[in-house]
Protein backbone atom coordinates (compact mmCIF):
# COMPACT_ATOMS: atom_id res chain seq x y z
CA UNK A 1 0.00 0.00 0.00
CA UNK A 2 1.41 3.35 -1.03
CA UNK A 3 1.87 6.26 1.33
CA UNK A 4 -0.82 8.20 -0.53
CA UNK A 5 -3.37 5.39 -0.14
CA UNK A 6 -2.55 5.02 3.55
CA UNK A 7 -2.99 8.76 4.06
CA UNK A 8 -6.32 8.69 2.22
CA UNK A 9 -7.62 5.81 4.32
CA UNK A 10 -6.48 7.57 7.48
CA UNK A 11 -8.37 10.71 6.46
CA UNK A 12 -11.51 8.69 5.73
CA UNK A 13 -11.26 6.91 9.08
CA UNK A 14 -10.83 10.25 10.86
CA UNK A 15 -13.84 11.67 9.04
CA UNK A 16 -16.01 8.69 10.01
CA UNK A 17 -14.90 9.00 13.63
CA UNK A 18 -15.73 12.71 13.59
CA UNK A 19 -19.20 12.02 12.20
CA UNK A 20 -19.84 9.37 14.85
CA UNK A 21 -18.73 11.81 17.54
CA UNK A 22 -21.05 14.50 16.19
CA UNK A 23 -24.01 12.11 16.02
CA UNK A 24 -23.40 10.96 19.58
CA UNK A 25 -23.20 14.55 20.80
CA UNK A 26 -26.34 15.58 18.91
CA UNK A 27 -28.25 12.60 20.25
CA UNK A 28 -27.14 13.48 23.79
CA UNK A 29 -28.42 17.04 23.34
CA UNK A 30 -31.70 15.79 21.84
CA UNK A 31 -32.29 13.37 24.73
CA UNK A 32 -31.91 16.26 27.15
CA UNK A 33 -34.60 18.30 25.37
CA UNK A 34 -38.06 17.77 26.86
CA UNK A 35 -39.91 19.14 23.82
CA UNK A 36 -37.99 16.80 21.54
CA UNK A 37 -38.83 13.74 23.62
CA UNK A 38 -42.52 14.64 23.78
CA UNK A 39 -42.64 15.34 20.04
CA UNK A 40 -40.85 12.09 19.19
CA UNK A 41 -43.19 10.11 21.48
CA UNK A 42 -46.23 11.59 19.76
CA UNK A 43 -44.80 10.83 16.33
CA UNK A 44 -44.15 7.22 17.35
CA UNK A 45 -47.77 6.98 18.50
CA UNK A 46 -49.08 8.31 15.18
CA UNK A 47 -46.67 6.04 13.31
CA UNK A 48 -48.15 3.06 15.15
CA UNK A 49 -51.63 4.29 14.26
CA UNK A 50 -50.64 4.51 10.59
CA UNK A 51 -49.24 0.98 10.72
CA UNK A 52 -52.32 -0.40 12.49
CA UNK A 53 -54.59 1.11 9.83
CA UNK A 54 -54.00 -1.96 7.65
CA UNK A 55 -55.26 -4.40 10.30
CA UNK A 56 -59.03 -3.64 10.78
CA UNK A 57 -60.04 -4.41 7.14
CA UNK A 58 -58.20 -7.73 7.42
CA UNK A 59 -60.13 -8.66 10.57
CA UNK A 60 -63.52 -7.89 9.04
CA UNK A 61 -64.48 -6.03 5.82
CA UNK A 62 -66.98 -4.15 7.99
CA UNK A 63 -64.04 -2.14 9.37
CA UNK A 64 -62.85 -0.86 6.00
CA UNK A 65 -62.65 2.95 6.50
CA UNK A 66 -64.32 3.80 3.18
CA UNK A 67 -66.51 0.89 2.06
CA UNK A 68 -67.07 -1.04 5.28
CA UNK A 69 -70.56 -0.70 6.78
CA UNK A 70 -71.99 -2.37 9.84
CA UNK A 71 -75.24 -4.03 8.63
CA UNK A 72 -76.75 -3.58 12.09
CA UNK A 73 -76.14 0.18 12.14
CA UNK A 74 -77.88 2.62 9.80
CA UNK A 75 -76.94 5.89 11.47
CA UNK A 76 -74.27 7.51 13.61
CA UNK A 77 -73.93 5.79 16.96
CA UNK A 78 -71.71 6.32 19.99
CA UNK A 79 -68.85 4.16 21.23
CA UNK A 80 -69.54 0.45 21.83
CA UNK A 81 -67.67 -2.83 22.19
CA UNK A 82 -67.95 -3.38 18.43
CA UNK A 83 -67.02 0.17 17.48
CA UNK A 84 -64.76 1.72 20.11
CA UNK A 85 -65.20 5.29 18.83
CA UNK A 86 -68.67 4.81 17.36
CA UNK A 87 -69.84 4.95 13.76
CA UNK A 88 -70.51 7.70 11.24
CA UNK A 89 -73.78 8.50 9.45
CA UNK A 90 -73.44 5.41 7.21
CA UNK A 91 -72.46 2.96 9.93
CA UNK A 92 -68.74 3.03 9.14
CA UNK A 93 -66.26 2.54 11.97
CA UNK A 94 -64.76 5.86 13.15
CA UNK A 95 -61.66 4.26 14.68
CA UNK A 96 -60.77 2.65 11.34
CA UNK A 97 -61.16 6.03 9.65
CA UNK A 98 -58.99 7.67 12.31
CA UNK A 99 -56.20 5.12 11.78
CA UNK A 100 -56.41 5.53 8.00
CA UNK A 101 -56.27 9.31 8.47
CA UNK A 102 -52.96 8.95 10.33
CA UNK A 103 -51.50 7.14 7.32
CA UNK A 104 -52.73 9.87 4.95
CA UNK A 105 -51.42 12.63 7.25
CA UNK A 106 -47.93 11.12 7.26
CA UNK A 107 -48.02 10.57 3.51
CA UNK A 108 -49.19 14.10 2.70
CA UNK A 109 -47.05 15.88 5.29
CA UNK A 110 -43.77 14.08 4.71
CA UNK A 111 -44.12 13.87 0.90
CA UNK A 112 -45.04 17.54 0.45
CA UNK A 113 -42.38 18.68 2.91
CA UNK A 114 -39.71 16.52 1.29
CA UNK A 115 -40.52 17.81 -2.21
CA UNK A 116 -40.59 21.45 -1.10
CA UNK A 117 -37.32 21.11 0.84
CA UNK A 118 -35.53 19.37 -2.05
CA UNK A 119 -36.68 22.05 -4.49
CA UNK A 120 -35.94 24.89 -2.07
CA UNK A 121 -32.49 23.51 -1.23
CA UNK A 122 -31.56 23.09 -4.90
CA UNK A 123 -32.73 26.62 -5.78
CA UNK A 124 -31.09 28.16 -2.70
CA UNK A 125 -27.71 26.49 -3.29
CA UNK A 126 -27.72 27.40 -6.98
CA UNK A 127 -28.68 31.02 -6.32
CA UNK A 128 -26.22 31.47 -3.46
CA UNK A 129 -23.27 29.84 -5.18
CA UNK A 130 -23.65 31.27 -8.71
CA UNK A 131 -24.88 34.71 -7.61
CA UNK A 132 -25.30 37.66 -9.99
CA UNK A 133 -28.11 37.30 -12.56
CA UNK A 134 -28.99 33.74 -11.58
CA UNK A 135 -29.37 34.75 -7.96
CA UNK A 136 -31.55 37.74 -8.85
CA UNK A 137 -33.88 35.76 -11.14
CA UNK A 138 -34.34 32.84 -8.75
CA UNK A 139 -34.93 35.03 -5.71
CA UNK A 140 -37.46 37.22 -7.52
CA UNK A 141 -39.30 34.05 -8.53
CA UNK A 142 -39.22 32.91 -4.91
CA UNK A 143 -40.57 36.29 -3.78
CA UNK A 144 -43.50 36.11 -6.20
CA UNK A 145 -44.48 32.61 -5.07
CA UNK A 146 -43.91 33.41 -1.38
CA UNK A 147 -46.51 36.20 -1.33
CA UNK A 148 -49.20 33.96 -2.82
CA UNK A 149 -51.66 32.55 -0.23
CA UNK A 150 -51.17 28.80 -0.66
CA UNK A 151 -54.57 27.63 0.55
CA UNK A 152 -56.47 30.25 -1.48
CA UNK A 153 -54.58 29.47 -4.69
CA UNK A 154 -55.08 25.71 -4.28
CA UNK A 155 -58.78 26.33 -3.62
CA UNK A 156 -59.05 28.34 -6.84
CA UNK A 157 -57.28 25.59 -8.81
CA UNK A 158 -59.52 22.95 -7.27
CA UNK A 159 -62.61 24.98 -8.19
CA UNK A 160 -61.25 25.34 -11.73
CA UNK A 161 -60.17 21.75 -12.39
CA UNK A 162 -62.60 19.89 -10.11
CA UNK A 163 -61.76 17.38 -7.38
CA UNK A 164 -58.02 16.95 -6.87
CA UNK A 165 -56.33 13.63 -6.17
CA UNK A 166 -54.29 13.34 -3.00
CA UNK A 167 -51.00 13.34 -4.93
CA UNK A 168 -52.02 16.42 -6.90
CA UNK A 169 -52.65 18.18 -3.57
CA UNK A 170 -49.21 17.08 -2.35
CA UNK A 171 -47.58 18.43 -5.51
CA UNK A 172 -49.37 21.78 -5.27
CA UNK A 173 -48.41 22.22 -1.62
CA UNK A 174 -44.78 21.45 -2.45
CA UNK A 175 -44.71 23.92 -5.36
CA UNK A 176 -45.96 26.76 -3.15
CA UNK A 177 -43.92 26.05 0.00
CA UNK A 178 -40.31 25.96 -1.27
CA UNK A 179 -39.45 29.72 -1.40
CA UNK A 180 -38.97 30.11 2.35
CA UNK A 181 -36.53 27.18 2.40
CA UNK A 182 -34.63 28.52 -0.61
CA UNK A 183 -33.99 31.86 1.07
CA UNK A 184 -32.56 30.25 4.20
CA UNK A 185 -30.37 27.86 2.20
CA UNK A 186 -29.20 30.70 -0.04
CA UNK A 187 -28.05 32.71 2.99
CA UNK A 188 -26.19 29.68 4.34
CA UNK A 189 -24.59 29.04 0.94
CA UNK A 190 -23.42 32.67 0.68
CA UNK A 191 -21.67 32.21 4.02
CA UNK A 192 -20.16 28.83 3.14
CA UNK A 193 -18.70 29.81 -0.23
CA UNK A 194 -16.49 32.38 1.52
CA UNK A 195 -14.92 29.73 3.78
CA UNK A 196 -11.29 28.66 3.30
CA UNK A 197 -12.13 25.05 2.44
CA UNK A 198 -14.17 26.20 -0.57
CA UNK A 199 -11.22 28.33 -1.75
CA UNK A 200 -8.97 25.30 -1.29
CA UNK A 201 -11.33 23.18 -3.40
CA UNK A 202 -11.27 25.78 -6.18
CA UNK A 203 -7.47 25.93 -6.10
CA UNK A 204 -7.38 22.13 -6.31
CA UNK A 205 -9.38 22.31 -9.54
CA UNK A 206 -12.76 21.12 -8.28
CA UNK A 207 -15.67 21.87 -10.61
CA UNK A 208 -18.66 23.95 -9.57
CA UNK A 209 -20.82 20.81 -9.47
CA UNK A 210 -18.36 19.02 -7.19
CA UNK A 211 -18.08 22.01 -4.86
CA UNK A 212 -21.87 22.31 -4.57
CA UNK A 213 -22.61 18.62 -4.00
CA UNK A 214 -19.44 17.59 -2.19
CA UNK A 215 -18.68 20.57 0.01
CA UNK A 216 -21.73 22.84 0.30
CA UNK A 217 -24.66 20.42 0.30
CA UNK A 218 -23.48 18.31 3.31
CA UNK A 219 -23.26 21.53 5.34
CA UNK A 220 -26.76 22.78 4.46
CA UNK A 221 -28.62 19.45 4.68
CA UNK A 222 -29.04 19.59 8.50
CA UNK A 223 -30.65 23.03 8.14
CA UNK A 224 -32.86 21.73 5.32
CA UNK A 225 -33.97 18.83 7.51
CA UNK A 226 -34.83 21.27 10.28
CA UNK A 227 -37.10 23.28 7.99
CA UNK A 228 -38.64 20.07 6.68
CA UNK A 229 -40.13 19.38 10.12
CA UNK A 230 -41.89 22.77 10.04
CA UNK A 231 -43.10 22.25 6.46
CA UNK A 232 -44.76 18.97 7.44
CA UNK A 233 -47.12 20.79 9.80
CA UNK A 234 -48.24 23.31 7.20
CA UNK A 235 -48.82 20.57 4.61
CA UNK A 236 -51.02 18.57 7.00
CA UNK A 237 -53.07 21.65 7.94
CA UNK A 238 -53.53 22.69 4.28
CA UNK A 239 -54.69 19.21 3.26
CA UNK A 240 -57.11 19.07 6.20
CA UNK A 241 -58.48 22.51 5.29
CA UNK A 242 -58.99 21.52 1.66
CA UNK A 243 -60.75 18.30 2.64
CA UNK A 244 -62.98 20.08 5.16
CA UNK A 245 -64.02 22.64 2.54
CA UNK A 246 -64.91 19.85 0.10
CA UNK A 247 -61.91 20.09 -2.23
CA UNK A 248 -60.04 17.02 -1.00
CA UNK A 249 -59.73 13.63 -2.62
CA UNK A 250 -63.18 11.99 -2.22
CA UNK A 251 -61.63 8.53 -2.52
CA UNK A 252 -59.28 9.04 0.46
CA UNK A 253 -60.22 8.98 4.13
CA UNK A 254 -58.34 11.75 5.92
CA UNK A 255 -58.96 13.62 9.15
CA UNK A 256 -60.09 16.67 7.19
CA UNK A 257 -62.54 14.51 5.25
CA UNK A 258 -63.92 13.12 8.53
CA UNK A 259 -64.54 16.67 9.75
CA UNK A 260 -66.31 17.50 6.49
CA UNK A 261 -68.61 14.49 6.89
CA UNK A 262 -69.42 15.58 10.45
CA UNK A 263 -70.29 19.07 9.25
CA UNK A 264 -72.25 18.10 6.10
CA UNK A 265 -74.42 15.56 7.91
CA UNK A 266 -75.35 17.96 10.70
CA UNK A 267 -73.56 16.10 13.50
CA UNK A 268 -71.15 18.90 14.38
CA UNK A 269 -72.74 19.57 17.79
CA UNK A 270 -74.51 16.26 18.38
CA UNK A 271 -71.70 13.70 17.90
CA UNK A 272 -68.58 14.70 19.87
CA UNK A 273 -67.29 11.11 19.57
CA UNK A 274 -67.07 11.76 15.81
CA UNK A 275 -65.96 15.41 15.85
CA UNK A 276 -63.24 15.44 18.52
CA UNK A 277 -60.90 12.53 17.50
CA UNK A 278 -59.86 13.91 14.07
CA UNK A 279 -59.60 17.46 15.40
CA UNK A 280 -57.43 16.37 18.32
CA UNK A 281 -55.24 14.24 16.05
CA UNK A 282 -54.63 17.14 13.64
CA UNK A 283 -53.61 19.35 16.56
CA UNK A 284 -51.35 16.75 18.15
CA UNK A 285 -49.51 15.67 15.02
CA UNK A 286 -48.76 19.27 14.02
CA UNK A 287 -47.66 19.96 17.60
CA UNK A 288 -45.37 16.92 17.56
CA UNK A 289 -43.57 18.02 14.39
CA UNK A 290 -43.25 21.54 15.79
CA UNK A 291 -41.75 20.21 19.02
CA UNK A 292 -39.37 18.01 17.05
CA UNK A 293 -38.32 21.00 14.96
CA UNK A 294 -37.67 23.12 18.03
CA UNK A 295 -35.52 20.36 19.50
CA UNK A 296 -33.59 19.98 16.24
CA UNK A 297 -33.07 23.73 16.17
CA UNK A 298 -31.30 23.50 19.52
CA UNK A 299 -29.27 20.49 18.37
CA UNK A 300 -28.06 22.20 15.20
CA UNK A 301 -27.47 25.66 16.68
CA UNK A 302 -24.82 25.63 19.46
CA UNK A 303 -25.53 29.28 20.29
CA UNK A 304 -29.18 28.54 21.01
CA UNK A 305 -28.08 25.53 23.04
CA UNK A 306 -25.78 27.67 25.16
CA UNK A 307 -28.52 30.28 25.74
CA UNK A 308 -30.95 27.55 26.80
CA UNK A 309 -28.45 26.06 29.26
CA UNK A 310 -27.59 29.51 30.63
CA UNK A 311 -31.27 30.29 31.16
Amino acid sequence: MSVQQATLQSLKAGRRALWRQRLAENWRVFRGNLLGKIGLSLLVMFGLMAGLSYIPPLIDPMYHPMTGVDPLVVKSTGPSLTHWLGTDFMGRDILSQLLAGARVAFMVGVSAAFMSVVLGTAVGMTAGYLGKTTDTLLMRLADMIMVLPTLLVVLMLAALFGQLSIWMIVLMIALFRWPGVSRVIRAQTLSLKQRPFIDAARVAGASHTRIIFRHIMPNVLPLAFLYMTFRVTSAIVIEAGLAFLGFGDPGTVSWGMMLQWVWKTGHMFTAPYWLLPPGICISLITLSFYMLGRAMDEVLDPRLRDETQAG
